[in-house]
């Protein structure tokens, strides 16, 4: 059996910074990822994902990103089992995060232009330009 989650998305709000019994760091947050499939009105809906990361990958998360950050995460998925303050039980999935990936920039190095200066010209033939293409006929 496999149990392996590959997501991109953005964070819902700034990550948290705790520590286990034990003094293990930790970071809880919440990633917002495009749905693939279509809602009725043919606009794609966001999923939710509550994530949980630890130790170095923790700390690094929560003093390189805050609210609205792009990120990938790579880990496997967990469920955990509670009581709610009434007694009840529950049960929730979260993604225990193996590594994580910053999508972003970062703010202190300068933009850098690209360069088209080495790229030969392309004939005016049949190219096909990606640019023309709608968003959600692309496979990524």
């Amino acid at each position: 059996m496999v149990n392996r989650v590959l997501l991109m998305g953005r964070l819902v709000k700034d990550p948290e910074l705790r520590k286990t019994n034990s003094d293990v760091s930790f970071a809880t947050f919440t990633l917002a990822v495009d749905n693939r499939m279509r809602e009725s009105d043919g606009t794609r809906g966001t999923i939710f994902i509550d994530c949980r990361v630890f130790r170095d990958q923790a700390d690094s998360l929560v003093k390189n990103t805050r609210k609205g950050s792009r990120i990938a995460v790579d880990g496997s998925l967990n469920q955990r089992n509670f009581e709610r303050k009434d007694g009840t039980k529950g049960k929730s999935i979260e993604v225990i995060v193996d590594s994580v990936t910053f999508l972003d920039p970062k703010k202190d190095a300068p933009a850098e232009e690209p360069k088209f200066d080495d790229v030969p010209a392309q004939s005016s033939g049949n190219n096909l330009d990606l640019n023309d293409l709608p968003d959600d006929d692309l496979p990524f």
